[in-house]
């Protein structure tokens, strides 16, 4: 089984990461939902030591590659903030659907695994950020990597890479 914690001696190294909604529930793709996960991003970039390098949102999931002087807690950080303004958002737009996300007592939107990959060379990191620009185009939501907005492919997305 793969691990779902980024490796305590790893910790600040470049990740390719897995992050995945609660009973797989299609969640993002309307109430704002995909900009709530853009404004964390972007806050931890601009404030964190977060750095971007590839990323996609779908409709259930989202893939980075990414890296941190604490990858774990960016993460961390991120599933917190995410789930808090998510939860807020569908309490408004869609209150019948929250009991999807109830666990444990608790409403989470994240389930606890991140799927961490340890980005070990070129080669790897170009096979994964191929993956992650793919995905929409495997979904069939769309004919080119580009046409995703939620994409590092797509240089119109309003979430930029760092470069």
């Amino acid at each position: 089984m793969p691990s779902n914690r980024v490796s305590k001696e790893l910790n600040n190294e470049m990740y390719f990461l897995t992050l995945t909604v609660r009973n797989f529930y299609y969640l993002f793709d309307k109430h704002n939902r995909w900009s709530i996960l853009a404004e964390c991003l972007k806050f931890l970039m601009k404030n964190k030591s977060f750095k971007l390098y590839s990323f996609v949102f779908m409709i259930n999931h989202i893939h980075l590659i990414c890296s941190s002087n604490d990858v774990a807690g960016s993460i961390r950080d991120f599933k917190s903030y995410t789930s808090h303004k998510l939860i807020k958002n569908i309490e408004i737009s869609e209150p019948s659907i929250l009991q999807n996300f109830k666990y444990k007592n608790q409403y989470n939107i994240w389930i606890k695994t991140n799927m961490p990959k340890l980005i070990e060379s070129e080669k790897y990191f170009l096979q994964k950020q191929n993956y992650i620009h793919e995905n929409p185009v495997r979904k069939q939501y769309v004919n080119e990597i580009y046409d995703w907005y939620w994409s590092s492919a797509n240089d119109h997305c309003e979430l930029r890479i760092n470069s």
